[in-house]
């Protein structure tokens, strides 16, 4: 990038147009241990539903974080993490067929006219409301299979899906009930005014689906790992790869984990000059493996904290999770088991035993099967183990958890510390865990 003066802050509100793309200009830089604010669009529905943009989502423009070279990895502490709508809508998907090329997340298409990528505007409210600014025709990608209209307690604790009334409300004034960014370009969800579900409540748990770095060639936001990325390979639009391409270039930046939330510390790789460094899809609430497919997408005030960790290549990332969102097994052992483990190994002639702390890598994949492959390759090649080897320390001293359904895990277990110094993390993790 241009050489620019570089801030301890870096404040973001504007956004991709679907894209990552690292030839396009990022913003800062910040520097190593600077911080990133920014004013984060909702994900999935809303950009789902405005065929403008050409991933799915609408994340962030990539942040420059000075010092960090294709080789190294970037430290990044969620240090807060604020939801801003009022209200939101989602559900299951179906598919408008003829309003896209191939894959409706990134190659938007009017079925009516032939234009790709069309401009939209709204007329009215319902599933029906997005029209082709250029013929008029009904032009959204996607509808609801069944769906709900959601809002939040002034607290922003719990959610209540509402009434068609209701919800139709919320429809009339989308960009306002949803805190939509004023450089956002996606239609609100809200619009539809879905209203399945009624009277349900949830509780608030705010995450980030998207948050990581910039893939070393132009991916669609979305796809940005391993099972999205997956319908990329040989597709009919612009941004198809090969199997080569997208494995060498993604960042799993799109992992939709529930861990990854204010207090946990996330390693990314570095795969271009800079890091890029981009967040967005923040979630009010989800279960593991979302498995509707979406959850509840809001805006949001993120802050993030950024340090390099030099020479440390990395494929993909690695989450240091909050202690209370550690599997039972791979929580930090205690003062008093330990003693008891002593004691034990004394026995038996074993006159030490491990110290070790936890650590989650995650993998991803076309299905689940392939994506825990992965994450267990990942993590054997950087703590110089075998796949069998961190199979078994997985099975018993931590758990294979899902982030996404159809392809996102993580494979968290108690690491060996010895391991963890020569990989240059362990700092953070007794950082983290108070060790």
């Amino acid at each position: 990038m241009a050489e620019q003066k570089c801030s301890g802050t870096v404040f973001v509100n504007h956004f991709t147009n679907g894209v990552l793309d690292p030839a396009k200009p990022m913003l800062g830089p910040v520097q190593d241990g600077g911080y990133i604010v920014a004013n984060t669009a909702p994900g999935c529905w809303g950009p789902m539903i405005t065929p403008a943009l050409r991933g799915g989502h609408e994340v962030t423009q990539p942040v420059y974080v000075e010092g960090a070279e294709v080789g190294d990895a970037i430290a990044i502490r969620i240090k807060s993490i604020r939801v801003t709508s009022m209200a939101t809508s989602s559900g299951n998907d179906e598919t408008v067929e003829g309003n896209f090329l191939g894959d409706p997340y990134c190659a938007g298409k009017c079925s009516a006219c032939g234009t790709m990528y069309p401009e939209t505007r709204i007329e009215g409210i319902g599933p029906s409301a997005i029209r082709c600014a250029n013929c008029g025709a009904d032009a959204t990608p996607f509808k609801f299979a069944n769906g709900y209209t959601i809002a939040f307690d002034a607290n922003r604790s719990v959610g209540v899906t509402l009434p068609k009334a209701a919800a139709e409300q919320i429809a009339r004034d989308g960009k306002n009930y949803m805190a939509t960014p004023a450089n956002s370009i996606q239609n609100p969800i809200v619009t539809f005014a879905p209203h399945d579900i009624v009277g349900a409540v949830a509780r608030l748990r705010p995450f980030l689906g998207q948050i990581g770095t910039a893939p070393s060639r132009p991916l669609p936001d979305s796809h940005n790992a391993g099972d999205f990325g997956f319908f990329l390979i040989g597709a009919p639009h612009e941004y198809s790869v090969s199997v080569d391409e997208l494995n060498q270039s993604k960042t799993d930046g799109h992992m939709d984990i529930s861990r990854v939330r204010e207090g946990a510390i996330l390693i990314c790789p570095v795969k271009v000059p800079g890091g890029g460094v981009y967040v967005g899809d923040m979630h009010a609430l989800q279960g593991d493996g979302e498995i509707a497919g979406h959850t509840c997408d809001v805006s949001g005030i993120v802050t993030l904290q950024v340090h390099v960790v030099k020479g440390i290549r990395m494929d993909g990332p690695i989450l240091l999770p909050n202690e209370e969102d550690l599997p039972y097994l791979a929580k930090p052992l205690s003062a008093e088991e330990k003693r008891l483990a002593l004691a034990e190994a004394l026995k038996w002639g074993l006159t030490e035993i491990e110290e070790t702390a936890p650590v989650a890598f995650v993998g991803t994949g076309e299905n689940l099967n392939v994506a825990t492959e992965n994450a267990v390759k990942r993590a054997a090649e950087l703590l110089e183990m075998s796949v069998p080897e961190v199979m078994n320390r997985s099975t018993i001293t931590g758990s294979i958890q899902i982030g996404r359904h159809p392809g996102v895990v993580t494979a968290t277990f108690l690491v060996p510390v010895d391991r963890l110094e020569k990989l240059g993390i362990m700092g953070y993790v007794r950082e983290q865990y108070g060790l």
